[in-house]
């Protein structure tokens, strides 16, 4: 069995790692302005330390020349975001910046011209920093409020650019990054004010999908979650348990995007830990009408339980203990092709709606060397990681699922979201950018682009021989 005819073949950006021009055109800070360090980092509120992401690659000024690399590895399909504070500042205006909308018609239309699809991401961990300080972020439902007036600028002026949609990247990620997540202030949080602000953006996610149904039908809406299957270290009962539990704090958002009901178990929890939410019939009748069309999510590795261990480290991301049995990047990530498999199945099985990989790559410390006088980047590792991961995902559709597309994090070099490092690279083409923010940001094609333009042209044949 092939890819089908119609399958996606693309990558990914995130404004607030891409873009730069942090204060120019009327753009307004974010929370991405707080965080000096990355999302696992302190949050500055002064703005005093030094952060890559103000001019990040420069994309905002350079987007022609990326587009124009990136339709020659013949992808056909890119996932972007809007940065909600460069249509409004604040977040919570009710006109929007004429500036910003100009500056995404154009990029909108060079991909129409380069006829490249488009999936975007209303909220990339970009809420606008005022939010968080005046409101507490999404915690707060007057902030619901001002994100739907957001989105309603936003397909009032780029609905017909675009072909898929996703609200909140990675919403599940909420409850381990909360201010970059939801712009949470950590000061003000607790397990009550992380599950209202996760239900005020499943809300937020249903309301969306209901104005895009009513008026352009067009646009298909999916989730767009961290998919990290868990393993036990042992066939021990309690290490099932957990890896049970672990399980349900994933997985219930997407049960409420894609079944739009909350799950018993989510009760059950809230009971046992005293968590009380603010969610009303009329919020609750939202959510039941208006259900995912498709599951999107981020894979980058799998992560195993040991009821004996401390699994709240940091290791391995977001917790559980080292698996002896995967390799491993130098940030501690391990590398797991045949995870992507097991999480297409489980969301397959459990939604029997079609997956979208809307994020899958590695990161690494790459290095230039000079051969005959040009500038080379040797990247059979990640030439080695698409490679496993694309067969895997093949196996995957050999087993039934239904998979729409696939794309890379990232087809060009950014700003590490986690780290806020540009020396953790992704892309296919390298940026003459370092951790200090020097650099001339010259673009230089690594081993990688040759590969994955070769799979955008044999629609992924390459990795099957």
């Amino acid at each position: 069995m092939s890819f089908g005819k119609n399958f996606l073949w693309g990558t990914s950006f995130a404004a607030n790692q891409i873009e730069g021009a942090y204060n120019e055109d009327g753009k307004g800070l974010s929370v991405q302005d707080a965080l000096p360090n990355g999302a696992l980092g302190n949050i500055d509120l002064e703005l005093k330390e030094f952060n890559i992401k103000r001019r990040a690659i420069d994309f905002y000024h350079r987007y022609k020349d990326d587009i124009e690399l990136l339709k020659q590895m013949n992808i056909n399909v890119l996932r972007i975001s809007i940065a909600w504070s460069r249509l409004f500042p604040k977040g919570d205006e009710k006109s929007a910046n004429q500036s910003g909308i100009e500056y995404y018609l154009r990029l909108f239309k060079e991909l129409r011209k380069n006829k490249i699809k488009t999936i975007v991401t209303l909220c990339h961990y970009e809420t606008p920093l005022f939010l968080a300080t005046k409101y507490n972020g999404f915690s707060n439902k007057l902030v619901v409020d001002f994100f739907l007036n957001y989105t309603r600028v936003v397909l009032e002026n780029f609905g017909p650019y675009i072909d898929y949609l996703v609200a909140f990247n990675e919403i599940n990620s909420l409850l381990h990054i909360p201010f970059c997540n939801a712009a949470i202030l950590k000061n003000q949080s607790g397990l009550g004010t992380l599950y209202q602000a996760a239900h005020n953006m499943l809300y937020a996610s249903a309301k969306v999908k209901e104005m895009i149904k009513q008026n352009y039908s067009h646009i298909k809406v999916g989730s767009m979650v961290l998919a990290m299957p868990f393993y036990t270290k042992s066939a021990k009962v309690d290490d099932q348990l957990i890896k049970m539990e672990k399980e349900w704090q994933n997985l219930y958002f997407t049960d409420v995007l894609a079944r739009g009901s909350y799950p018993k178990y989510l009760d059950k929890y809230f009971n046992d830990n005293d968590i009380k939410i603010n969610k009303t019939k009329e919020e609750l009748e939202v959510i039941k009408n208006n259900t995912v069309d498709y599951i999107g999510f981020s894979y980058y590795m799998s992560r195993m339980i040991d009821s004996e261990a401390d699994n709240n480290s940091k290791e391995n991301l977001l917790g559980g203990v080292e698996n002896p049995y995967l390799e491993k990047n130098k940030w501690g990530w391990n590398i797991d092709a045949d995870g992507l498999r097991i999480a297409l199945n489980q969301y397959y099985d459990r939604y029997q709606k079609p997956c979208f990989i809307v994020e899958n790559g590695l990161g690494y410390d790459d290095k230039i060397v000079e051969l005959d006088g040009k500038k080379v980047i040797h990247d059979d590792y990640r030439i080695d990681f698409h490679k496993k991961h694309i067969k895997a995902l093949h196996q995957a559709i050999e087993d039934g699922v239904e998979i729409i597309g696939y794309t890379t994090w990232a087809g060009i070099d950014v700003v590490s979201n986690t780290k806020a490092q540009m020396s953790k690279r992704y892309g296919f083409i390298y940026v003459d950018l370092d951790d200090n923010g020097k650099g001339t940001l010259e673009r230089i094609k690594k081993d990688s682009f040759e590969f994955y333009k070769e799979v955008c042209m044999t629609n992924g044949q390459n990795c099957l021989k």
